[in-house]
């Protein structure tokens, strides 16, 4: 895949006007969600819950890429027909999942790296084949108890650039997630220090492995307090301070940004996706790139606790999940509103 072809796609994907569905849970997270809601947790109840998120009627409306987990991607409906061939025909863009998650960091007490490097190239390639055409790799920093150390976000860094080095060779528009986590007691401007530096080395190790800018998607974590922090800012405050970080580090030449929820509230992640929004289109801003979604559970759970596993509640949990991408939708316009949730 060329240049062009690559930033083509990553257009479509941050740059319509909609955002990208994160259903790319490991079994065992998906289990445990399931665990939750009383949901079975079985490979069967997994197929069936992911069939009802990508035959959700008008989901590629609001949505222009979903993000896979190997078993999804291989998963059909009960007629037989593929997800990636479901995606497809509703104008939806497949991508996958390719790490294989975080792992204690030798010599770094409390920190992470996430793994999966060895035999990516051929992963890669098989993904390909399969109908992915982006990539996802998510690296966790944590600004808890005097965390990060340098090592622990250079480790982290590294990884992604190779990750997304060896996806654009193999075609894939890889999506660059390094998050910094909403647990702990860090305040706001702790989070914006940490988020910087490491967006910094990002870039930095995104440049020494001669990635493509233009052909990368940025899924950063928005600037917030944690959560057990006892100053909790207001949405505009959040949408500042996460503006004013990504300006400061972010290279122009990046196609777009798509925001991940990090756990927070479906409405109030909507409401501070609507707010920065609000900055973005303002014209004392002038943002280089356009800003998008990639939510997870701030889409799903709704729908999730709806359904339960339960064949007789899967158009109700559609229509929430509808509902969730939409309310995200209108986000990226700054015409998201409270009211919206009423309806």
């Amino acid at each position: 895949m060329t240049v062009q072809e690559l930033a083509a796609t990553a257009h479509r994907l941050v740059g319509s006007g909609k955002g990208i569905l994160a259903m790319d849970e490991s079994n065992s997270t998906c289990d445990k969600r399931f665990a939750a809601v009383g949901a079975p947790e079985t490979e069967e109840a997994r197929r069936s819950w992911r069939e009802l998120i990508v035959t959700t009627p008008q989901l590629g409306d609001s949505i222009s890429g979903t993000i896979l987990y190997d078993e999804t991607i291989r998963q059909r409906k009960k007629d037989g027909t593929s997800f990636v061939n479901v995606l497809t025909g509703a104008g939806i863009i497949p991508g996958i999942k390719v790490d294989t998650g975080a792992k204690a960091l030798a010599g770094h007490p409390g920190e992470t790296v996430t793994e999966g490097l060895d035999g990516l190239r051929i992963r890669l390639q098989e993904y390909f084949q399969m109908g992915a055409r982006f990539a996802k790799w998510r690296a966790v920093i944590s600004p808890a108890g005097g965390l990060p150390s340098r090592g622990c976000i250079k480790a982290n860094a590294h990884a992604l650039a190779r990750y997304a080095a060896l996806c654009q060779e193999a075609g894939l528009v890889p999506i660059v997630e390094p998050e910094v986590l909403m647990a702990g007691d860090h305040t706001l401007e702790r989070c914006r220090e940490v988020t910087e530096e490491t967006l910094h080395c990002v870039f930095n190790q995104l440049y020494a492995q001669s990635v493509i800018l233009e052909g990368i998607i940025l899924k950063p974590n928005m600037v917030l307090p944690g959560l057990n922090c006892p100053k909790q800012q207001a949405v505009d405050e959040v949408a500042v301070a996460t503006v004013a970080s990504l300006l400061r580090v972010v290279p122009a030449s990046v196609p777009g940004i798509a925001f991940l929820s990090g756990g927070q509230r479906s409405e109030l992640a909507s409401a501070r996706l609507n707010a920065i929004n609000i900055i973005a289109r303002s014209t004392s801003s002038r943002l280089p790139w356009p800003l998008a979604f990639s939510f997870a559970r701030a889409i799903q759970q709704p729908a999730l606790e709806i359904w339960r596993g339960q064949e007789n509640r899967v158009l109700a949990a559609q229509h929430a999940l509808a509902h969730r991408a939409h309310c995200n939708k209108a986000a990226l316009q700054g015409e998201y509103s409270a009211a919206m949730e009423r309806t």
